[in-house]
């Protein structure tokens, strides 16, 4: 079993900057892709940002030049840095990891997600 774990969300300005946080624990033997994946009230999850374990990485249009997805693979941690925000980018932020566990068998997993509300 593996579980992801977010934080880092919480309110910010529009403009304002914030960084969430997601580790990967558990019987992990290598991470392929991970992903920050986004759901605002009313709306469909869609994808944030993504990232292979190369460090080639892919973002929504919404968010280029503004939101920055890293990882640690030394310890199954991705970051996104969001910067500029604005009020639409308020949702429930969710990590996503692809991942080969100890049995050599490659499952999707999910954080809990993280709210993030962008508001004066």
């Amino acid at each position: 079993q593996v579980q992801l774990v977010e934080s880092g969300g919480g309110l910010v300005q529009p403009g304002g900057s914030v960084r969430l946080s997601c580790v990967a624990s558990g019987s992990i033997l290598r991470i392929n892709s991970m992903a920050w994946y986004r759901q605002a009230p009313g709306s469909q999850r869609e994808l944030v940002a993504d990232i292979t374990n190369g460090g080639n990485t892919n973002y929504a249009d919404s968010v280029k030049g503004r939101f920055t997805i890293s990882r640690d693979n030394a310890k199954y941690t991705a970051f996104l840095q969001m910067n500029s925000l604005k009020p639409e980018d308020t949702a429930v932020y969710y990590c996503y990891a692809h991942v080969v566990n100890r049995n050599l068998l490659p499952i999707d997993y999910w954080g809990q997600g993280t709210r993030v509300n962008v508001s004066s």
